[in-house]
């Protein structure tokens, strides 16, 4: 089981969970971050330091958000980013690509 970010984070972007997370699955697309469902070991320290509560465990991603489960998975596959599991974020900087949804989301203006 996994983490999901949802919609709270486009075009927000904060950063906190990734310089927290212990196994550097969090990785940065063009309007949002993404957590690599198979290399999450669900350790919740990201949920803690989100400021916009936007992670969730995939269990309990509220009704309103449950498409970003499928968001977050099918980032890292062919059709969209093709970046399987690099093994860790860092190496990899920032993807620019979003998922289809995410780059289809209006949007949000950023203080």
């Amino acid at each position: 089981m996994a983490y999901v970010i949802t919609s709270p984070c486009i075009d927000v972007k904060d950063g906190a969970c990734v310089q927290c997370c212990p196994v550097d699955c969090i990785y940065e697309g063009e309007r949002t971050l993404y957590i690599h469902p198979d290399e999450c070991i669900s350790c919740g320290v990201c949920v803690s330091v989100c400021p916009t509560e936007a992670i969730y465990h995939e269990d309990e991603v509220p009704q309103a958000e449950v498409r970003f489960t499928c968001v977050n998975r099918e980032f890292f596959d062919v059709p969209v980013s093709a970046l399987g599991s690099p093994g860790g974020a860092c190496d990899v900087g920032k993807i620019s690509c979003d998922h289809p949804v995410v780059a289809g989301w209006p949007a949000r203006a950023v203080n």
